[in-house]
């Protein structure tokens, strides 16, 4: 049991700091679009995760639609039928625990779903939106 409670914490402080360290790195890069920025904004990233948009496929879509509106439960991409594991990290221990799966995921999928890469506001808003979930 004591080991079970100590992978638990090891995997939880992995998943905290490599989160952390992304989200310092983007407030620096925030900070360089807009001086006055102050913190990233779950509600903001809410928004930004579940509007709809022309994909890059041209079909109107929003990131719930591969993700889902529980991000606690796997999902279904739209474009392939793959089975997508739940995006919150709080039932899934593997999502945000590595800065370059995250960096290419966002990337990825913002230019799927927006046609373009996101601002560092916006990554940070989204991830700040899927830690909270």
């Amino acid at each position: 049991m004591k080991i079970l409670i100590f992978v638990a914490l090891m995997i939880s402080f992995s998943f905290s700091s490599t989160v952390d360290e992304y989200l310092n790195s983007l407030k620096q890069e925030a900070l360089k679009e807009e001086p006055n920025f102050k913190n990233f904004d779950a509600k903001r990233g809410e928004e930004i995760f579940t509007s709809k948009h022309i994909g890059k496929k041209g079909k109107e879509i929003s990131c719930t639609s591969c993700h889902g509106t529980d991000l606690t439960k796997s999902h279904e991409n739209i474009f392939t039928g793959k089975t997508i594991e739940p995006l919150s990290p709080k039932t899934n221990q593997k999502r945000l625990t590595d800065i370059n799966e995250i960096e290419k995921w966002l990337k990825r999928n913002f230019n799927d779903v927006y046609n373009k890469e996101g601002t560092a506001i916006q990554k940070g808003d989204v991830i700040t939106y899927i830690i909270n979930k």
